[in-house]
């Protein structure tokens, strides 16, 4: 590693952590793949461990002691030239909008996002997040994914990005280590691919696609959950499950909702109408668990 002090944070080499948007981060400063920023060691540690390059790091001065492991893992993987811009805490504290959390960022290089059927392979159980904006529920839904065995998660084009720094820091890093790619196209590049091409895809890779949502002919969570354990000789026995999230606020589209297979509802009670989507994503996921 090569550890070089800056002096002030407007310094032109921690630009990437300081004066670009996330969307510049994405376009500008390498159009083909773009960079993403990575806030504490167990992201970091994640993203490394799943193979993603470091360009740099910008670290609190009291931490760099504590990161002498992801150092070295940098030098063996990534050779001894990687940058680590070392900062004073009252430096970093004056970033607005970067309240760090134990003292580390870094500069990572994107990667080309698969296709929905490399992502899909092999996969019994996926997620769908359809246009949800706050980051905070992304990376909330992308950490319930993870502990509870989702096999991968599709995100439509007007979805947040989940290697956004929050959404990242939030799923702990395990954005990096369950599958996931854009579904419908690119970053909202063909409205019209979801939810119609898209949901067709999911068909034609074998998934029976659920939307979410509180409607009048919405089954219940527990006859979803007794058609995926029935026999597979049944007639209404589900064995791949698409499981549609909806965006804060609006839920699912009308066109994904009468264009999906089948509709779950999660019963409310106390006249409560609907939970978040980071907790309804959770109980999905814990529902829907293979019993077998």
């Amino acid at each position: 590693m090569r550890f070089i002090t800056i002096d002030s944070i407007d310094d032109e080499r921690v630009a990437a952590y300081t004066n670009l948007t996330e969307m510049q981060l994405r376009n500008r400063l390498e159009p083909a793949k773009g960079l993403f920023i990575a806030e504490s060691p167990k992201v970091i540690d994640r993203a490394l461990a799943a193979g993603r390059e470091p360009i740099s790091l910008l670290v609190e001065e009291p931490w760099i002691h504590g990161m002498a492991d992801e150092f070295t893992f940098i030098d063996e993987h990534w050779g001894p030239d990687v940058p680590v811009y070392v900062a004073t805490p009252e430096q970093l504290r004056g970033l607005t909008g970067y309240r760090l959390h134990r003292g580390a960022l870094s500069a990572m290089r994107r990667w080309p996002l698969p296709s929905v059927e490399e992502v899909c392979r092999g996969a019994s159980r996926v997620a769908v997040m359809e246009n949800i904006v706050d980051h905070t529920n992304v990376g909330a839904l992308m950490r319930s994914a993870a502990a509870l065995d989702v096999d991968a998660v599709l995100v439509t084009p007007s979805c947040g990005d989940p290697l956004y720094r929050r959404a990242a820091r939030v799923s702990m890093g395990t954005v990096f280590q369950v599958p996931w790619t854009r579904i419908g196209g690119g970053d909202r590049e063909d409205r019209r691919a979801w939810p119609w091409r898209g949901l067709e895809e999911l068909r034609a890779l074998g998934f029976t696609t659920v939307a979410m949502a509180l409607t009048d002919d919405s089954i219940s969570m527990d006859e979803l959950v007794r058609r995926l354990n029935n026999g597979r000789t049944e007639p209404d026995h589900i064995e791949k499950l698409a499981l549609i999230f909806g965006t804060e606020g609006d839920g699912l589209s009308r066109h994904t909702i009468a264009n999906a297979d089948l509709t779950v509802k999660i019963p409310m009670s106390h006249d409560v109408d609907s939970l978040n989507v980071a907790a309804s994503s959770a109980v999905a996921f814990w529902a829907t668990r293979r019993k077998n």
